[in-house]
């Protein structure tokens, strides 16, 4: 297959071609030329979009799908093909499915699924056995057969000791923890921020510092015992600070924001709507400004469209008995490009190193793993933009700045109509 994007703006900063306006050419998955000009053949597909941009392929630390176990939900087909159309080229799958992924048998099935598309999926595999937060998983088998990092998905790991022994045994094959940052027992029955809003609609609240003192105990913990500590969506100012400090002490910690909470505060669940149950939950402006401080100044290594579709059983009820969790890939991008600048929105979806991902530059030679899009198409996010089958979309009616038109990954071209 011979592709030809026409008049492309090269947004990577590692290529000698950033921010220029070129013609590129891929024949058989490979880049082979990038000029200001190249003359298009009766064999080639052209690909010309308005104000078209290219970067280095997306990533997505933390999506759900559902399957196996919820297919109702997503399926992970329908999965790939939302996350390509919304940019994305590779994902790290979440533990969140029945049977839960904790043996290397789990991990080969869900990579099965996904083998051969142009979308690349990672399974994260269980941190302890069926994620009830006792005993390790199969960790060094798991990761042989594929296993991108170690999570129970958004339970926190209560038992210290636990977080010890699994950051000292993973340093003997480089594997990556990642510890959810909410200590539970603060906030048994919490359900949103505890804040102003928490009190006038009368929910129970979880505490910023529930989240703080977690993160203070795991980087107390990686200090002694080395490691690497990835510590998934963070929500607060005080979460920023302390990672900040411990990156100063040159401790191998990364941290990842939702881009929900990059987005929304509290204040949008005066309306009691579901979609906006989430964990973490929202937050306040000025954790917001933290967070995009953080992430302008890399304290926050990436964001995540904390991906984690939800049938209408779950959602379109009483919100004290309403799942938590929104779809967030088909607006990820939009709502990035409307907190921050272009350069930092695609460093913060382009920083697959963390997870010890090869990356391929846009350069003549190397792999085309590109990511097609508009960064300034100014657009309202509704219910017809969805291509999850759950709906459950906490920037619903949105406005948001910038599109993405699809990908070229692994020789495949998959862009919206």
């Amino acid at each position: 297959m011979t592709i030809l994007l026409k008049s492309a703006t090269i947004v990577d900063s590692e290529s000698k071609y950033h921010l220029k306006k070129c013609d590129i050419l891929i024949e058989k998955g490979i880049i082979s030329k990038i000029a200001a000009t190249i003359t298009a053949q009766k064999n080639m597909q052209v690909i010309n979009r308005d104000n078209l941009h290219v970067s280095r392929g997306w990533f997505d630390s933390g999506v759900c799908f559902g399957e196996p176990g919820f297919e109702e939900r997503e399926n992970i087909e329908n999965g790939l093909k939302t996350a390509a159309l919304s940019g994305f080229t590779t994902l790290a799958l979440n533990t969140n499915t029945y049977p839960v992924p904790d043996n290397k048998g789990a991990i080969r099935f869900i990579k099965s699924i996904a083998h051969n598309h142009g979308v690349r999926l990672l399974p994260n595999g269980c941190l302890s056995q069926r994620a009830e937060g006792e005993a390790l998983a199969e960790l060094f088998d798991m990761q042989g057969e594929g296993a991108l990092s170690f999570y129970d998905y958004k339970k926190p790991i209560a038992n210290p000791n636990l977080l010890k022994i699994a950051l000292q045994y993973t340093q003997s094959f480089n594997g990556l923890v990642q510890s959810y940052p909410c200590e539970r027992d603060i906030a048994p029955k919490g359900m949103v921020n505890e804040h102003l809003s928490a009190t006038l609609l009368g929910l129970k609240g979880i505490p910023s510092l529930a989240e703080s003192l977690q993160v203070a105990r795991d980087l107390y913990i990686l200090e002694y015992t080395g490691g690497r500590l990835h510590i998934p969506t963070i929500s607060t100012k005080e979460s920023v600070e302390l990672i900040k400090q411990a990156k100063k002490k040159g401790l191998q910690v990364t941290c990842s924001v939702s881009i929900n909470n990059l987005t929304l505060t509290d204040k949008v669940l005066e309306s009691f709507d579901t979609n906006h149950k989430l964990l973490p939950p929202l937050r306040t402006l000025q954790d917001i400004k933290a967070l995009k401080k953080g992430l302008k100044e890399g304290t926050i290594d990436m964001v995540t469209s904390d991906h984690n579709p939800m049938d209408i059983e779950h959602k379109k009820i009483e919100f004290d008995h309403a799942k938590y969790g929104s779809i967030g890939l088909e607006s990820c991008f939009g709502a990035l490009q409307k907190a921050t600048d272009l350069e930092t929105a695609i460093q913060a979806l382009t920083k697959q190193a963390v997870f010890n991902i090869s990356q391929s530059s846009i350069t003549p030679g190397e792999k085309a793993c590109i990511t097609l899009f508009d960064p300034s198409v100014e657009w309202v996010f509704e219910k017809e933009h969805i291509i999850s089958t759950s709906k459950n979309a906490a920037l619903l009616s949105q406005p948001l700045t910038g599109k993405a038109y699809g990908i070229i990954n692994n020789n495949q071209v998959l862009l919206h109509e």
